[in-house]
């Protein structure tokens, strides 16, 4: 990637990060194009340079939150560890990026509810494939007999709507920092599988 096309990429970026603040302090529905503008000290026009409209700019806020995630998953599947360790190291990632990104992850909630045909397919597609990792580790440990269960699928249902949960009530003058409620969430998590 050349210094020019790295420079893009950022500034798309940085436009997804702050379109995401904005849409989440005045809701996808009362946020503009031109609010995202202003927040980033560019002209809508230019704005409209790196993304066509709201929707495709919401889309790939989703995308880039789902790409980071499958990044992680992909390195966890990698390891030559145990399918316990891959499951806990799997919900410590999850938990991070939904306190980092919390912005863009309140807005990927339910992404039927905004999206065209166009991009939801493509959505779906990359969730299914970042849950299909959770699935591999539960999988793996039930092949190795590191867990023990019948419903997989509800057991991985319930990991992802506990983890789902933080950020809605994460904050970081909380009682625990980050690492430690990665750690919590972990080892009470798997407790299930076993």
């Amino acid at each position: 990637m050349s210094l020019r096309e790295k420079k893009a990429a950022k500034k798309r970026e940085d436009i997804l990060r702050s379109a995401s603040l904005v849409i989440a302090r005045q809701g996808y529905q009362h946020a503009t194009m031109e609010d995202i503008a202003a927040e980033l000290l560019m002209t809508k026009g230019s704005l409209y340079y790196y993304f066509k409209n709201k929707q495709e700019l919401l889309f790939y806020c989703h995308d880039l939150i789902l790409s980071k995630a499958i990044s992680k998953m992909e390195k966890i599947q990698r390891e030559d560890i145990s399918a316990e360790d891959k499951i806990k190291k799997a919900i410590k990632a999850h938990v991070a990026i939904a306190i980092e990104e919390k912005e863009i992850f309140n807005l990927i909630i339910e992404p039927e509810q905004i999206f065209s045909e166009e991009h939801i397919g493509r959505i779906i597609e990359k969730r299914d494939r970042y849950t299909g990792f959770f699935d591999q580790f539960i999988e793996e440990g039930i092949r190795n007999g590191e867990f023990n269960l019948k419903q997989k699928k509800m057991a991985r249902m319930m990991i992802m709507g506990a983890v789902n949960w933080t950020q809605v009530w994460y904050s970081a003058a909380g009682e625990y920092d980050k690492k430690e409620i990665q750690t919590i969430y972990a080892e009470y998590l798997v407790k299930m599988l076993v």
